[in-house]
């Protein structure tokens, strides 16, 4: 048994030397060859133009859960829109956009009038499951 714990103990030790001596297990290319065209460069990202827009909603009468949102973005420009129903009843709408010249923009609606059940038992309250 002791003959087993200081076998595995040595091969340990071994591969622990790989990685103290920066080794790591990874292989070194010569910097010199060429690379793959499909190989990522870390500069590319800082030069690509982002483009997307993305919509979605729920409408789920079960459980009441209404919201939305989309975005675009161009460049370095974002604009998008997101609402919901508030648990109390309102409705809120978010606006808001982002570009260099204004930075982050927000606009803030909330519709509609807060109900709360003055007074009852959240027992006795009506709940949409």
């Amino acid at each position: 048994m002791f003959k087993i714990i200081v076998l595995f103990a040595c091969l340990a030790v071994v591969v622990s030397a790989r990685y103290i001596a920066g080794d790591h297990g990874y292989y070194h290319n010569d910097h010199h060859q060429s690379h793959s065209e499909f190989e990522y460069h870390h500069g590319d990202y800082l030069h690509s133009h982002p483009k997307y827009n993305f919509k979605y909603g729920v409408k789920d009468g079960y459980t009441h859960d209404h919201k939305s949102a989309w975005e675009h973005r161009d460049g370095d420009v974002v604009k998008g829109q997101y609402t919901l129903d508030e648990a109390d009843g309102t409705h809120r709408v978010v606006d808001y956009s982002s570009d260099h010249k204004s930075g982050f923009q927000v606009h803030v609606q909330r519709n509609g009038h807060a109900r709360h059940p003055h007074g009852e038992s959240y027992v006795k309250i009506d709940q949409h499951y």
